[in-house]
């Protein structure tokens, strides 16, 4: 029969074992995202991590554990890593690269992709109702924001573009579907609340496959530099 003292080394002794308890997945998956210089996503992690291990499970339980710490654990698309939590954001301020302000022509186009992609520029301009310039398009994809995506099966076979994961960082978005809809756009004031009952605002699409009405982009699409080529500018412009 085990002594009073054994008995209460037991105790004191268990407990501590099972506070410091903690799942192997979350110390693998922590380090491998700590040491990532980028985003990485459920199937990249799970190629690493030992067979039978639920990443999904995992990657949740991990996203909890840090919560509320300094650095958090987000989900920006399909892909995983870790940032500075949103209300210290300011210790970085120092760090931060300087960044130009968009004009307005730039902000509505932005906004006309990310809500209508794929949309070629011609599409941007219908919706715009005003030609678009050359260095509006320029800019976004200086940014990152938004890349080519294909080509439009129409005549000239014009570009389509999208937007990026940099896009979806750079606003705090887990998804393109975190966009604010028709009624929260009237709430914050950038739309008219009298606008008439049918304006609607299409739900944007994650999906980054082709549609029918696109082809694949060809060699050299993309080594034009930043602007496609396009055809002289006439009319009003912004």
């Amino acid at each position: 029969m085990a002594s009073l003292a054994e008995k209460r080394v037991v105790e004191v002794a268990e407990p501590s074992e099972q506070t410091g308890a903690r799942p192997e997945e979350l110390r693998l998956l922590e380090a491998l995202l700590f040491a990532s210089s980028e985003p990485l996503d459920q199937a990249a992690l799970a190629k690493r991590m030992p067979e039978g291990v639920d990443v999904k499970e995992a990657l949740a339980q991990l996203q909890a554990e840090y919560a509320l710490r300094g650095v958090n654990l987000v989900k920006i698309g399909n892909k995983w890593t870790f940032r500075t939590a949103n209300d210290l954001s300011w210790l970085m301020t120092r760090e931060s690269t300087e960044t130009r302000r968009l004009s307005r022509a730039a902000i509505e186009t932005l906004a006309i992709i990310a809500y209508h992609q794929p949309v070629t520029r011609t599409e941007i301009e219908e919706i715009r109702g005003v030609i678009t310039s050359k260095g509006t398009l320029d800019v976004l994809l200086e940014t990152g924001w938004i890349k080519p995506r294909g080509r439009r099966k129409t005549p000239g076979r014009p570009l389509t573009f999208g937007t990026t994961e940099a896009f979806l960082s750079q606003f705090s978005l887990e998804a393109l579907g975190d966009l604010p809809g028709l009624e929260e756009l009237k709430g914050t004031g950038l739309l008219d609340p009298r606008l008439p009952s049918s304006f609607s605002i299409p739900v944007p699409s994650d999906d980054p496959a082709l549609r029918e009405d696109e082809d694949p982009l060809e060699p050299g699409d993309l080594d034009f530099g930043l602007a496609p080529a396009v055809e002289p500018e006439t009319g009003s412009k912004e």
